[in-house]
């Protein structure tokens, strides 16, 4: 891709939200943009992380936001639970 190429459409936080809800399990979220429009703050809270390391709920959640990832979202601040956490 060349560097001069435009990003991915801006996302937003509803955007987010919807995303990961419809990749995870029971997942609440929480999304707050900061910074700009590129940087965000995101709290997932899912029994289907339950027995699953930092990381891999991570993943998850990585997982559900795909391209975005590396081109619409700049920054990410995650934080992953469980209910009982």
């Amino acid at each position: 891709m060349a560097s001069g190429m435009l990003r991915l459409m801006k996302i937003d936080s509803q955007q987010i939200s919807d995303l990961i809800t419809a990749a995870i399990a029971d997942a609440q979220v929480s999304v707050r943009c900061f910074s700009g429009d590129d940087h965000f703050e995101v709290e997932v809270v899912s029994p289907a992380f339950a027995g699953k390391s930092r990381v891999a709920q991570h993943q998850m959640v990585y997982a559900a936001l795909g391209d975005h990832m590396r081109q619409a979202i700049h920054a990410l601040a995650l934080t992953t639970r469980t209910p009982q956490s």
